[in-house]
């Protein structure tokens, strides 16, 4: 039995030696898994922080703000036409009897080109030749009966003279006086008539003549609206018979400019306008009138104004419809950034949100961006600046806009320098 009791006690003896000189190595070993398992949590938050502060840095797109020529242009629509069109027409009613020309004839000024049937006419003429005759004969008649009613009171005074006044009577003496008058009276009326008959006559002669309608310009025939056999009525208007343009090397456009562009359209300006007829080919114009009559359509009201245009070649015909671009204003030499820079406000950066006392993980928590404030001017309104980048940070600069073209800006006055890259564009950043 001592022998039994002496073994298992030292076989306890031996374990706990045994785990005595375990325990230390498995305790460090724990404290090193444990340290390990530390740092490597802190490195992941650490590059989680990281990697979310870089997501949240913004990246920006630039643009150099530059020197160069500003050209402002308003555009505008409208028709060519010829400079002086002329509608020619029929002063009297009548079957048309003959055409002369068609279109694109060209014509002289008094070139007959059509007539009306000249029966009627011709009949009226000489009917009132035939009245002038009348008229003349009938002054003979007058003239006749004034020299018989002259002789005889020729006599009656003769005769009154040689017997002392007792013949003829009295009575017979105003008789024939009375007689004279109404001769010369008659005398007078029928050469009144002459005078009206010749008148008429004229009258008659005239409309003979514009019985053939005359080119009343040198030119070309744009339009035909008759043909022999029809008949014309000119009652109540002239109908209009041909449409003739005097000078097709030189035309003008007639463009409608919006009320928001017509304060910069002025006479003299220079433009260029182009036309589906001949795609890529600019033609020259120069500004002769801007009216200053509205005209409203659609609800939108503009202005007509006059383009001169030079068409040596015949190239473009009138009912064209050109795109014209007229230059209003150009600048060189001046300072120029796009209009996005004056645009642009860089959005919340991060430096601000840990400001303002957020938590890394609240940073990592989505949020709508917030827009910087506006840089105030001390009269409380808000003053043109661009941005720039310093130290990879927006910094505000404000500027003095000038002019505009619609896509770049003219910087007129502020510390903007040439060669200076602006900010145009937020590419990523801040959730």
């Amino acid at each position: 039995m001592n022998e039994t009791d002496t073994s298992q006690d030292t076989k306890g003896a031996t374990l706990k030696e045994l785990l005595d000189k375990k325990s230390p190595g498995l305790f460090r070993r724990r404290r090193l898994w444990l340290a390990g398992a530390l740092l490597v949590i802190a490195v992941a938050a650490f590059l989680l922080v990281r990697s979310g502060k870089e997501s949240d840095a913004p990246q920006y797109k630039t643009e150099a703000a530059e020197v160069g020529t500003l050209v402002v242009r308003v555009s505008a629509t409208g028709k060519l036409q010829p400079t002086n069109q002329v509608d020619v027409g029929s002063e009297l009613s009548g079957i048309v009897e003959q055409v002369y020309v068609d279109v694109n004839d060209q014509v002289r000024k008094g070139q007959v080109l059509a007539r009306l049937d000249l029966a009627k006419l011709r009949n009226a003429v000489a009917k009132s030749r035939a009245s002038l005759v009348a008229a003349q004969a009938q002054v003979l008649q007058m003239q006749a009966t004034v020299a018989e009613a002259r002789a005889t009171l020729s006599r009656y005074r003769q005769v009154s003279q040689l017997s002392g006044g007792k013949v003829p009577s009295r009575s017979e003496m105003d008789t024939a006086e009375a007689n004279l008058k109404r001769a010369e009276a008659n005398e007078a009326n029928a050469r009144a008539s002459v005078a009206q008959a010749r008148a008429t006559l004229q009258s008659e002669e005239t409309d003979l003549t514009k019985a053939s309608i005359r080119s009343p310009i040198n030119g070309v025939v744009l339009s035909r609206e008759v043909e022999p056999g029809q008949t014309v009525a000119a009652s109540f208007q002239a109908p209009v018979l041909f449409t003739l343009a005097e000078d097709l090397s030189k035309m003008e456009l007639q463009v409608d400019v919006d009320e928001a562009d017509v304060g910069q359209v002025n006479r003299g300006q220079k433009a260029v306008f182009n036309v589906d007829a001949w795609p890529g080919r600019q033609y020259s114009a120069v500004i002769t009138r801007v009216g200053f009559g509205s005209q409203e359509k659609d609800g939108v009201v503009s202005y007509l104004t006059v383009l001169e245009v030079g068409n040596d070649d015949l190239s473009l015909r009138p009912g064209m419809t050109g795109t014209a671009e007229i230059t209003t204003l150009t600048r060189p030499n001046v300072l120029l950034v796009p209009n996005a820079a004056l645009r642009f406000t860089p959005p919340e950066t991060a430096a601000t949100q840990q400001k303002t006392g957020r938590s890394i993980v609240s940073s990592l928590i989505p949020r709508p961006s917030r827009q910087a404030p506006k840089v105030q001017s001390t009269s409380g309104g808000a003053t043109p600046r661009v941005w720039v980048l310093r130290d990879g940070r927006p910094v505000a600069v404000e500027v003095r806009a000038g002019a505009t073209n619609g896509k770049m800006t003219e910087i007129a006055g502020g510390a903007l320098k040439a060669g200076m890259q602006v900010i145009t564009e937020a590419l990523g950043g801040t959730q």
